[in-house]
């Protein structure tokens, strides 16, 4: 079976916009992508509301992408690819992060993930980053993300640049969906169909 990690924030788990509950599992892009993959595949959903790359965050403590990304590996090894679907929360004003900022924290990630024997036979996963979408309209987080609207449409070029120079796979999701209306920050779930397709079609690339 083909192994597969998808470590993200809010819009892995499932957020609803607007409502705060979390999508059915077939809803969610994993779950969407699982289906696509099938039965030899198995998509683990590694998503936490509020997590950043490798930010501190002193409101919502335990957040830290960089904290958990070992354990996790090593917990679901030995696996295939680890997908890193991260950036979103890193926009948030309390961090006053650049762009290249964020991409430098998603390196970090590919890194410590490369130094992991996770993978099949002792080997390092395989990773695929993914870039999130620029920020929507924003209404409940528009304090939050004060400024990270201009930021978020520079992240895909920054991170394509992070992916090419640690040569792994790279998703932009800008390219397949959009921020929903309601709260600009997470996906309805027609967009996580669209995601999650996408996201198999990379997956199979990504492991050939």
């Amino acid at each position: 079976m083909t192994v597969v990690v998808a470590f993200g924030d809010s819009n892995t788990w499932g957020y609803e916009p607007g409502a705060g509950a979390r999508l059915a599992p077939q809803t969610r892009w994993t779950g969407v992508m699982q289906f696509e993959l099938g039965p030899a595949w198995r998509v683990i959903e590694e998503g936490l509301n509020g997590r950043t790359t490798v930010f501190d965050d002193p409101i919502e403590p335990d957040r830290r992408g960089a904290d958990y990304l070992p354990p996790c590996l090593r917990s679901h090894a030995p696996l295939d690819l680890l997908i890193i679907a991260l950036g979103c929360n890193d926009l948030k004003q309390r961090f006053s992060a650049s762009a290249g900022d964020i991409a430098n924290g998603a390196e970090r990630l590919i890194q410590m993930a490369r130094a992991e024997p996770a993978g099949p036979r002792g080997a390092p996963p395989a990773i695929l980053l993914v870039a999130p979408p620029p920020l929507g309209r924003l209404s409940e987080f528009a304090e939050m993300f004060a400024g990270g609207t201009e930021k978020s449409k520079l992240l895909a070029a920054r991170y394509r640049a992070v992916a090419e120079r640690n040569a792994v796979g790279f998703v932009d999701a800008g390219e397949f969906v959009v921020c929903s209306e309601r709260d600009g920050i997470h996906y309805e779930p027609d967009q996580h169909a669209i995601l999650g397709r996408a996201m198999a079609a990379a997956a199979r690339m990504v492991l050939g």
